[in-house]
């Protein structure tokens, strides 16, 4: 059997690793390659060098949309994983102790479908559905509630507001997920650590803080990682919800819609790939970063 099993392991994973390198590696390397070059997705290719690199230097729309970029990094994560952690403490610590027992609050299965179904939306419904919220006149959610003398609020159409719309939906979108997964990581800490606490006086406030987020800190750490790899995307809410693609006046464009449209709109394969690379090196920069840097030592309930 000893003699049998590195075959079998090749064998069973021969199939997966090439479909990946296939799909996957080949990709980034063909867009490595496509970044040195002024394809136009067509045609003959010729290869240009940095010059990509030096338009992307000096192109404004660029540095405005890692702007936006990082207005998304900063907030997305630290919002999203706040309230998700609220939520699912309430869900399944924050309620009573009856019995000696640590109980969530009432109805809290009931909450828990709630807060996951914008999960069971695709992002071009939920990017639909808040297109009607923030409509700029009287037939959209919001501006409806407002009072008739009032003149309706642009929302998207708002270059000071657009950014913040858009964090709006992708935190509705994102919350329900997390919600679920940290309490899926309250569910397997020991119920004894909490009644110990309490019966030693410590507020909900404290387990909060002294127990629950410590013991949870990896799946906050992933959380962060995961979140802000969605920051650095956004492309559907922003390519479906926003006006003219990323307006007004590139208020609300951020890279991946660049790529897009440089691909398939303007035939700047070359440029694009340039883009998609300068991504691909932030995205890893900043999954580094914050898994170093949020690096501790394990705590075991």
């Amino acid at each position: 059997m000893r003699h049998g099993k590195y075959p079998f392991i090749i064998g069973f994973l021969v199939v997966p690793v090439a479909l990946y390198c296939t799909f996957v590696v080949a990709a980034y390397i063909q867009a490595f390659q496509l970044s040195v070059t002024n394809w136009s997705g067509f045609g003959p290719i010729k290869y240009v060098g940095f010059d990509n690199f030096t338009k992307l230097w000096h192109d404004d729309l660029f540095w405005e949309s890692l702007r936006h970029n990082l207005f998304l990094l900063i907030l997305l994560p630290i919002i999203t994983i706040a309230v998700a952690l609220v939520f699912a403490f309430l869900l399944n610590v924050g309620g009573s102790h009856k019995g000696g027992v640590t109980r969530g609050v009432r109805g809290s299965k009931v909450y828990r479908i709630i807060f996951f179904f914008p999960q069971l939306l695709a992002l071009a419904i939920v990017a639909v559905i808040f297109g009607r919220v923030f409509g700029p006149d009287k037939s959209g959610m919001l501006n409806g509630l407002f009072p008739d003398s009032w003149s309706p609020w642009l929302f998207l159409a708002d270059e000071r507001w657009a950014m913040t719309c858009i964090l709006v939906v992708l935190i509705w979108q994102a919350i329900g997920f997390y919600v679920v997964l940290f309490s899926a990581g309250m569910g397997s800490i020991s119920s004894d650590i909490y009644e110990a606490a309490a019966l030693d006086g410590a507020s909900r406030i404290t387990l909060f803080f002294r127990i629950t987020v410590p013991l949870l800190w990896g799946t906050i750490q992933v959380a962060w990682v995961y979140l802000g790899i969605a920051a650095f995307d956004a492309f559907a809410i922003v390519n479906i919800i926003t006006v003219d693609r990323g307006g007004p006046n590139g208020a609300s464009s951020v890279l991946s819609l660049m790529i897009y449209r440089n691909t398939f709109e303007f035939s700047q394969v070359g440029y694009a790939s340039a883009l998609g690379v300068v991504l691909f090196f932030l995205t890893l920069t900043f999954a580094a970063l914050t898994l170093r840097v949020t690096r501790r030592e394990s705590v075991e309930a």
